[in-house]
Order: C-alpha cells, then sequence, then structure tokens
C-alpha cells in the first residue's frame, strides 16, 4: 500500500484521536499512526527548502515540548533557523552548509536559542533529497536535544584540564625539589673544596710573603757587597771577575723579574682566595636563614664565580648606588644574581657588555643587570619565568633559571621584571622590599 502525505498539515495540531482504535495502536489510520509516531520521537523533525535560505516546510509537534516554539510559527518565518543558532556557532555552520548538496548529508552540532531564551545543543542531522531527474528537492533532518551530553563532556574536559593542571604543578614541584637538592649537593662539594683549597693557600700565601722578603733582602746583601767592593777600589781582576758574574748572572734583569714574579705570584693567590671565598658563600645556596646584608657582596661573589665565563665574552661594568644592608636570604639572592649574570654572557654572541646598576627607589632596593645582547623575542617575553620554557638549543638550558629565580625574589616580597628590545639586549631588575619581605611572602 502507497501512503499519500501531499495533502496533509504535518505543522499544524495534530488531529483530535478517535475513541477506538487509539491513535498509537496498530489499528488507526495510517495518516494518524505516522502523525502519532513523528511527534512522539526524541529527536524534531523538519523539512526545508533545498535552497540558500533553507527555509523551514515542515517541524514536528514535539518542537513545542523540546523548545518552546509553535510549529506553525517556526515555518512562517523564513529566517527562523538562522536566526536562533548561537553567534559563535553559526559561521561555521553557514561556511559548511552548502556541501550537504555535495556530500548529500552534514551532520552539526550547535547552540540553539529556546523560547525562553536559553541556549540548548543540539545534534543535528540534514540530508539532501533529490527528484527523480537527480535535482535537489528538499532537505529533510532531525534535531536532537544534546544538552546533558555536552554538558558531561564539559564536566569530563574540565576534570581533565585539572588534572593536567595537576600533574604539570606536581612534576614542576618535583623538579624544583631537585634543582634545590642538586643546588644543595653542589653547594656541600663547593663548600668541601672551598675547605680543601683554603688550608694549603693560606700556607703557600704565607710562604709567598716570607719569600718576597727574602729575595728583597737578598737583592739588598748583594748591593751592599758591590758598593763595598767598589769603595775600597780592588784590583782590576776582581771588578772584571764581579762584572762577568753579574753579567753571566744577568742580575739586573733577575731583580727586575723576580719582583714581577712575586708580584704576579701574589695577584695569582688574591684570585684563588677570592674563588674560594665566592665557593663558600655558594656554598650557603640551601639556607634558609634571614639575616641583615649586603647586596653589593653578594654581587662581587656572584661576579667571581661567574668570571671565566664572562671573561672572555663581555666587559662588565659596575655602576653602584648607595644599598642599605636588607633582611634577606644572601645565599638565594647569590643564585638570582649568578643566574641573571649567566643569562647575560649567554645572550652575546661574540664580544658586548654586561652592566649591573644598583639604587634605591620607592622604598626598594634595586639591583639591574643588564646585557648588550640579542635581545628576546616579543613572542617570548611573557613566557620567560615559566618553567622549563628556553629558547637554548635542546640540551644546553633546562628553563628553571628564571622561573626559579622569579620565585626567590617573589617569597622576598619582591619583583623581578624584564625590558628587552631585539637586537639591543636586555635588562632584567631585581626589586626587593628596604623593610624585609611581609609576612606573606
Amino acid at each position: 500500500m502507497t501512503m499519500q502525505f501531499e495533502d496533509f498539515d504535518f505543522a499544524a495540531e495534530p488531529a483530535a484521536a478517535p475513541a477506538s482504535p487509539a491513535i498509537g495502536s496498530a489499528a488507526a489510520s495510517p495518516l494518524l499512526r505516522l502523525q502519532y509516531l513523528i511527534d512522539n520521537t526524541p529527536a524534531v523533525i523538519y523539512s526545508a527548502v533545498a535552497s540558500g535560505d533553507f527555509k523551514l516546510t515542515f517541524v514536528s509537534n514535539n518542537a513545542i515540548h523540546m523548545l518552546g516554539y509553535q510549529p506553525g510559527d517556526m515555518v512562517a518565518d523564513p529566517n527562523f533557523w538562522f536566526d536562533h543558532i548561537h553567534p559563535d556557532d553559526a559561521p561555521n555552520i553557514f561556511s559548511s552548509l552548502a556541501l550537504v548538496f555535495v556530500e548529500g548529508e552534514r551532520t552539526y552540532e550547535y547552540r540553539f536559542r529556546t523560547a525562553d531564551g536559553s541556549y540548548r545543543w543540539m545534534h543535528d542531522t540534514l540530508r539532501l533529497l533529490r527528484d527523480a531527474n537527480g535535482a535537489p528537492h528538499e532537505v529533510i533532518g532531525s534535531l536532537t536535544d544534546i544538552t546533558v551530553r555536552k554538558g558531561v563532556e564539559e564536566s569530563l574536559a574540565r576534570s581533565s584540564e585539572e588534572q593536567r593542571s595537576l600533574i604539570a604543578r606536581l612534576e614542576q614541584t618535583r623538579d624544583q625539589l631537585l634543582q634545590a637538592e642538586k643546588m644543595a649537593s653542589i653547594g656541600q662539594l663547593a663548600a668541601g673544596i672551598a675547605h680543601e683549597i683554603n688550608n694549603p693557600i693560606g700556607f703557600v700565601n704565607s710562604n709567598m710573603g716570607a719569600l718576597k722578603n727574602y729575595v728583597t733582602a737578598l737583592f739588598g746583601v748583594i748591593q751592599e757587597y758591590e758598593d763595598s767592593i767598589a769603595a775600597h777600589a780592588p784590583p782590576a781582576a776582581l771588578q772584571a771577575r764581579i762584572a762577568a758574574a753579574r753579567s753571566k748572572a744577568d742580575l739586573a734583569f733577575m731583580q727586575e723579574d723576580a719582583a714581577d714574579l712575586l708580584r704576579e705570584s701574589m695577584d695569582g693567590l688574591k684570585r684563588v682566595k677570592d674563588i674560594v671565598q665566592a665557593l663558600k658563600d655558594f656554598a650557603h645556596v640551601g639556607e634558609n636563614d634571614w639575616r641583615v646584608t649586603d647586596l653589593h657582596q653578594g654581587l662581587e661573589s656572584s661576579l667571581n664565580i661567574v668570571a671565566s665565563e664572562l671573561r672572555n665574552k663581555a666587559t662588565v661594568e659596575k655602576h653602584f648606588g648607595q644599598l642599605p644592608p636588607i633582611n634577606c636570604m644572601p645565599a638565594q639572592l647569590n643564585q638570582v644574581f649568578m643566574n641573571l649574570l649567566l643569562n647575560a654572557g649567554q645572550a652575546i654572541a661574540e664580544r658586548g657588555v654586561i652592566t649591573i646598576r644598583t639604587g634605591v627607589d620607592d622604598g626598594m632596593a634595586w639591583v639591574a643587570i643588564g646585557d648588550s645582547g640579542a635581545g628576546i623575542a616579543p613572542e617570548h617575553l611573557s613566557r620567560i619565568f615559566e618553567p622549563f620554557f628556553t629558547t637554548k638549543p635542546v640540551g644546553t638550558g633546562t628553563g628553571l633559571g628564571l622561573s626559579l629565580s622569579y620565585g626567590i625574589v617573589t617569597r622576598h616580597g619582591g619583583r623581578l621584571e624584564v625590558v628587552s628590545r631585539p637586537g639591543h639586549g636586555s635588562t632584567f631588575t631585581v626589586r626587593l622590599p628596604l623593610a624585609g619581605p611581609p609576612a606573606t611572602a
């Protein structure tokens, strides 16, 4: 049996059900049975013209319960469907809707405005029907409410994002603890090395002082001998022997060179002593003791640590202002200064200048370390304090130096700021409160 639907108005209100048989029963009229089934499906069934405006030509009556609209009103408005799609979802649909004429079927998920003004998520399946000649005839579709499913998906996505964030924080904390443990181990090693070197350096330094006095006295005695001999007019043969001995030994050069050798040796010993002292200062990197200290002393100690790294790359210019002693954890601030100095050196490709300035402004002590290097790209500037972010080649940087420095300065109640111009270098400024950190730092 073939059913004809041309004269049946599906957009109208459903006809009154006969007393018997029931509309939903198999014995009901085929048209009434079909109307009953369509109006009680979980999805809104609709049809639209197969043209650019997709004007609705039929909407099942269950749209009243799902969307709050009368099917007749939806059919009467030629722009009803387009006008009720969420503005954020509409561009994606409009840009690809024409593909239904190529593919024959399209599926979308979007938000649709209901009669009470709220938006509900819809799963919309459109299918193109063609006439006997293959020309587009009509578009039919079904709208299913997936708001609950979307809510569950969003909740799961939020939970997943929270878990990823938590994992990232745990990994960050773990790596920071590993870094702190590594720095503490390095500090212990540095302390041991400093202690072992300090003892021989002490007596070598003392011996060099004594040797300098001996050499000075020895050349003094030689001079006295020569002066005494010259005063008593010795025989010519003796004078010739003395002159020959002096010439052979090149006594004049030896006297001058011995003084230079002793001076250079004393300077070298002082350099070693400074390095040992810097190692001892660095050895306290794991300490959390707050004490009043001089930041300039910490800067000098950090410079001694990194001197070998900077010597062939940069000239260090110091412009120290007047800084009062401040309450801080000096060992941790020394680590910050060391990180900033090393970064400044690495930013310089060949030969450049690193400038260190200090001063006081608005109740804050500040230390600015600038370089004449390549600078930081604008797209990287907002990420440089992120853990593990680095622009260095793989294997040459952990990306933790600046993030750890940022954390240390923050714990002191201060700020770590950066100004950079690509091609002109960068300046990192540490600002610390003169009154010490607040209780919440």
